[in-house]
């Protein structure tokens, strides 16, 4: 069984940084694409950014492009997204998800495990 634990979500002025990592419990980390993804208060969960189990390939959400950057250490079985310039608009939780696949993916079905979720909230 996967389990995926987040850390790093906090309280940033608009235009400040943060950076989130997610822990990877199995054994096989590296035979898995990863994503992240956010839900707002009253609004559905939606796609951030997903990185393939190599690093090579990545694809990022229009709203968070050129901001943020999600990358993988394989050895440490973590997946990060460092975001910059934060927006009041990314106040959400954020929950990485883990898909039994090589490649990409935004789709939240295409995720068979996900995290409890960290929040970030960005004051304006």
């Amino acid at each position: 069984q996967v389990q995926l634990v987040e850390s790093g979500g906090g309280l940033v002025q608009a235009g400040g940084s943060l950076s989130l990592s997610c822990v990877h419990s199995g054994r096989t980390f590296s035979t898995y694409a990863m994503g992240w993804f956010r839900q707002a208060p009253g609004k559905e969960r939606e796609f951030v950014a997903t990185i393939n189990w190599s690093g090579s390939s990545t694809y990022y959400a229009d709203s968070v492009k050129g901001r943020f950057t999600i990358s993988r250490d394989n050895a440490k079985n973590t997946v990060y997204l460092q975001m910059n310039s934060l927006k009041p608009e990314d106040t959400a939780v954020y929950y990485c998800a883990a898909r039994y696949s090589s490649g990409i993916s935004d789709s939240l079905t295409q995720y068979g495990y996900w995290g409890q979720g960290t929040q970030v909230t960005v004051s304006s």
